[in-house]
């Protein structure tokens, strides 16, 4: 095997340069501001404009980490994952990274942000102007534990669970939009088209 030799460091420092115009981030589309006051829950994702069916609203950024790394970040950085299969996640690993990964896509019992695979999430519905970005936590959420739910939607479920995936309702409910992992669980049979 043929040792490479870099004397003056030429490439190192190239790599370190075009490393360090890389950063982590979440892309949102322009069709909506992210941050904004929420009625639900702190800051939300709220559309600017109209965003069609099918749309992609988002793409999750962020580093790839197991779920016991994910567990020995602070509270705050936690806050900031997705699940992307059993026991990885995307999240931000530092504070500077934070407000760059979010999505802000608060919960909803009746959403209207699914996810289109892992890390990408569509409009479920045509959604106008000043209407908050919403997904319902149950796509792509596994995890034991629970929180209070503050939709205030007509089918508000009050207590949402880390596994509320595995309802059969909410499976007929949404149909592929849960995130890829999610459906492969489900089984093949499982995840057809609500869309």
């Amino acid at each position: 095997m043929r040792k490479y030799e870099d004397p003056q460091g030429k490439v190192a420092s190239k790599l370190r340069d075009r490393l360090a115009l890389m950063h982590v981030s979440s892309y949102i589309t322009p069709k909506a501001r992210k941050g904004k006051p929420s009625t639900i829950e702190g800051r939300g994702l709220v559309a600017i404009e109209p965003i069609a069916v099918g749309e992609i609203v988002a793409i999750k950024g962020g580093h790839i980490v197991d779920t016991a790394t994910l567990q020995s970040l602070p509270e705050r950085l936690q806050n900031s994952d997705v699940q992307i299969a059993d026991g990885f996640h995307l999240v931000a690993m530092e504070e500077a990274e934070y407000e760059p990964v979010m999505l802000f896509l608060n919960h909803s019992c009746e959403p209207n942000v699914g996810f289109g695979g892992n890390i990408v999430l569509v409009a479920m519905r045509d959604i106008g102007t000043g209407e908050e970005l919403t997904t319902d936590y149950a796509l792509f959420d596994d995890y034991d534990g629970s929180m209070e739910c503050n939709c205030g939607t007509a089918s508000c479920r009050g207590t949402i669970s880390g596994r509320d995936w595995q309802r059969p309702d909410l499976q007929r409910k949404y149909g592929s939009y849960f995130s890829w992992y999610l459906l492969h669980r489900q089984g093949p049979a499982k995840g057809s088209p609500a869309r």
